[in-house]
């Protein structure tokens, strides 16, 4: 667990397992990488191997270290960095939020979206089932990978899941910021200014700012991004080329999709779409 992979290069491998539906997997090591503040439609489920890795999530800095594990929720903006100088090494699942929720419901929860309040929760039992279904759907065995992943995120629903926090009385403008992201949703190559997206929900700039962060976490030209990165997974998965990718979902080149990309997934557009169209990558550290 502890122990430092060679080396200093950082490497990710990115894919999803056939015996996995909807479950995305990420093994990688870092050093200099910063993820992007951004928010995914599903759990973040990590298990740090080695080094420190800090993120903003909810308002603070949280750190995890060898042998934690890190849980962020469904649509809360999040970043990530290296918490020490030799960076971090990690193995990442990510669930959906109807994965976790049918667990949930087979294990006679309460009905609702299952919601963690602890970013970082240090259970040694969890990180073992975790990283034996990481490892077994790098050798792609559907059985094992199945059951050892069911069993984790039982495990991480009955030990850790809460009920969620009561919800705040919507803000006023919370219209506007709904009618805001299915403007931007609808045009993700052709934005409108932040001075005509508040005139197109009949409010001012400033307090469509205000409302729109409290909302999502994010800021308009922040969500947008984070919107069209979806996209481009959903296109790379079709198996349209990144270049094309780019135009589809509004970037103003390949490079610009590469960066933006890398910053909230991990990895390129192309090591993505190698991956998820190609075999699991062979085992290896972290």
């Amino acid at each position: 667990m502890h122990e430092r992979p060679a080396g200093v290069r950082e490497d990710a491998h990115y894919w999803r397992h056939g015996a996995l539906p909807g479950v995305d997997l990420l093994r990688a090591r870092y050093v200099t990488h910063r993820f992007t503040r951004h928010a995914h439609d599903g759990y973040v489920v990590a298990v740090v191997s080695y080094g420190v890795e800090a993120f903003h999530y909810r308002g603070e800095v949280h750190r995890a270290g060898p042998g934690e594990v890190i849980i962020i929720n469904p649509d809360q903006d999040h970043t990530g960095q290296a918490g020490s100088p030799d960076g971090w090494a990690y193995r990442v699942l990510y669930p959906p939020v109807d994965v976790l929720a049918g667990i949930a419901a087979e294990l006679s929860m309460p009905p609702g979206t299952p919601y963690f309040a602890d970013p970082v929760v240090p259970d040694p039992h969890a990180v073992r089932l975790l990283l034996a279904a990481h490892r077994a759907a790098e050798r792609s065995d559907n059985l094992v990978t199945s059951t050892l992943t069911r069993t984790a995120f039982g495990h991480l629903l009955r030990r850790h899941a809460s009920p969620p926090p009561a919800r705040r009385t919507p803000a006023a403008g919370q219209s506007a910021v709904r009618l805001a992201r299915e403007i931007l949703h609808e045009r993700l190559t052709d934005p409108p200014a932040l001075e005509d997206l508040a005139a197109a929900v009949r409010t001012r700039p400033f307090p469509l700012l205000r409302a729109f962060k409290q909302a999502t976490g994010l800021p308009p030209h922040a969500y947008l991004n984070t919107v069209r990165v979806r996209r481009a997974r959903q296109l790379l998965d079709a198996g349209t080329p990144p270049a094309r990718v780019a135009a589809e979902v509004g970037f103003t080149d390949q490079a610009h999709l590469t960066r933006h990309f890398k910053r909230v997934v991990g990895v390129t557009p192309g090591a993505y779409q190698r991956a998820r169209l190609g075999p699991a990558p062979r085992a290896g550290h972290p």
